[in-house]
């Protein structure tokens, strides 16, 4: 049998917001399966989500960059130790070096290996780490073209041009008219860096994630002890509510609170007089899905101390 021990319970719990015992008794009745108590605390109505709502730990900065045309753009996200790095002009010159040179990149492989001023990315970073002498890394990076229309971008608190906390892309494709589209795609990119969709649509909805809500759905509507008939009914509606939560174009628009993204877009192509698609979004929030040792105040001083 599994042990449960603390730091289960704590992890648990922060990532479900559940009482302790709740979470000790979810984790006792799932073998210790940490996802498999999230689903049973959200059936027993003790848990909000079945997402982490903790802080995000790393620091660092997101950038974009964007080709001459505006059909290709490419986000990263480079990684440092604290936010002092980050507000460094070293860092911030060489972040928006990196993100130009990945619009000419696939994967982050590519991009460490290619050149700026002479050496590989890498190798910069290297150099960067023994000047500045804090530990950097380039995480990740994700590049979106269409073959006609926009790719527009957004940065939420930014630091400087093109740097901040939060980068997204979004993909138009059509033939109107470049201006509008980048209005309309700067607007449909701040929705989605505040409201932090999972997926495109309905169709691009993983299906194990799809499966996994709607049994918690109906072991949630079973415990309320409605015939069948009527939880079926229940499970549609609440499946429906679940796209409206997860999917982009079934969100209601920040912007004006009323439409859905569908309709927004499917507006501006009446407006522009021709076809305007969302084909795809990116968002990179820093250091989201990366945990950091945390100490406290006095410790660091401390540790600061003894290494002087």
């Amino acid at each position: 049998m599994t042990q449960i021990t603390a730091s289960m319970v704590k992890d648990l719990r922060e990532k479900t917001g559940a009482g302790m015992m709740d979470a000790k008794k979810a984790l006792t009745e799932n073998g210790g399966d940490i996802e498999a108590a999230i689903d049973w605390l959200r059936t027993k109505g003790l848990a909000k989500a079945a997402k982490k709502s903790g802080r995000t730990a790393a620091e660092g900065l997101v950038a974009i960059a964007t080709n001459d045309n505006g059909t290709t753009a490419a986000v990263i996200e480079l990684n440092s130790e604290t936010d002092f790095v980050a507000r460094n002009e070293q860092f911030q010159t060489f972040t928006r070096k990196v993100a130009a040179t990945a619009i000419d990149a696939t994967d982050e492989a590519e991009l460490k290996n290619k050149e700026i001023e002479g050496k590989s990315i890498e190798q910069n970073l290297t150099d960067m780490i023994a000047t500045i002498g804090e530990n950097m890394s380039l995480r990740r990076m994700n590049k979106m073209t269409v073959s006609n229309g926009i790719v527009a971008s957004y940065i939420h608190n930014a630091v400087a041009e093109n740097l901040g906390k939060i980068g997204v892309l979004v993909a138009l494709e059509s033939d109107a008219d470049a201006e509008k589209l980048q209005e309309l795609g700067r607007q449909i990119a701040m929705h989605v860096a505040a409201v932090n969709p999972q997926f495109l649509d309905q169709s691009s909805v993983d299906p194990e994630a799809l499966e996994r809500e709607r049994n918690v759905l109906i072991e949630q509507a079973r415990e309320s002890g409605k015939p069948d008939n009527i939880i079926e009914k229940m499970i549609e509606g609440r499946i429906r509510k679940y796209y409206e939560e997860v999917c982009l174009m079934d969100q209601t628009f920040i912007m004006d609170g009323e439409s859905k993204i569908s309709d927004v877009v499917a507006n501006a192509s009446k407006e522009l007089g021709t076809d305007v698609k969302l084909t795809g979004y990116t968002r990179f929030a820093l250091g989201e899905g990366i945990e950091k040792e945390e100490e406290d105040f006095a410790a660091e001083v401390a540790k600061t101390a003894a290494s002087a």
